[in-house]
């Protein structure tokens, strides 16, 4: 099995995505930049909060029959044990992150999508992206103030992301599949090739799959932008993708 992966920050601020492979595993996460003014009662910030999950990740990851969720839940819950005694971890706002996991065993590869990241699975000739949409139909609909984000963050009916809460990793989107010979896991400064500038998940695939790799899809998103920058949001966001290949093989 053979990984690769390119990151590119969307701005001045440090890049909030962090990306960590490893003998047949990748884990991806995406960590939710803090609003102005809005204070998470931590006093660590997000780029700990991914690092920290990660690790938790990557530690129970050495454990290759244990379902991805629970791999996750004890993640959040080593993470949480990390904060010191100040942080309120019963803060709506305290930092988070989405997740994307993939691990092959025999035979067989396991994912996991909590949050707008997104893993895209190839199967011969069919591309299956595996997404979690559930942020873009909270109840009320859009323009989406910071209150009704708040409200339905880690709440049934509204969203999920990893922070606090290890019920999150119960709501993860998981699962398995067979015959995949290469997967990507892919943040949502990546996806928008496809969700905003039209793309199909096929031809995403193919520049990640292509000689450029993971630096050239970004580079084509990079471009996008500038030729037309959303309406509204980052111009901008932080962008990391991951390309699994020689599944099979494993």
């Amino acid at each position: 099995m053979k990984t690769s992966f390119a990151t590119s920050a969307g701005g001045d601020r440090p890049n909030e995505d962090y990306a960590v492979c490893g003998p047949g595993w990748a884990v991806l996460l995406d960590g939710a930049t803090p609003l102005d003014g809005v204070d998470g009662g931590c006093s660590h910030g997000v780029p700990w909060l991914v690092r920290r999950l990660a690790a938790g990740i990557v530690a129970c990851l050495v454990d290759d029959q244990m379902p991805l969720p629970d791999v996750l839940a004890e993640a959040i819950r080593r993470t949480c044990d990390a904060h010191a005694r100040g942080c309120d971890l019963s803060n709506p706002d305290s930092p988070s992150s989405t997740v994307a996991i993939v691990r092959a065993r025999p035979g067989v590869l396991d994912y996991l999508v909590l949050g707008d990241s997104a893993v895209v699975l190839r199967r011969g000739h069919e591309i299956v992206p595996v997404c979690d949409d559930r942020a873009d139909h909270l109840p009320g609909g859009r323009p989406y103030t910071a209150g009704l984000v708040r409200r339905w963050r880690n709440a049934p009916g509204g969203f999920w992301v990893a922070g606090t809460s290890q019920r999150a990793a119960r709501e993860a989107i998981a699962g398995d599949a067979r015959d995949v010979t290469a997967a990507a896991l892919l943040t949502d400064g990546v996806t928008r090739f496809v969700e905003r500038y039209g793309a199909t998940w096929a031809e995403l695939f193919k520049v990640l799959d292509g000689a450029g790799g993971p630096a050239e899809l970004i580079q084509r998103v990079r471009d996008e932008e500038r030729a037309a920058p959303p309406p509204t949001g980052k111009r901008h966001d932080d962008a990391t993708a991951i390309l699994v290949s020689g599944i099979a093989d494993r």
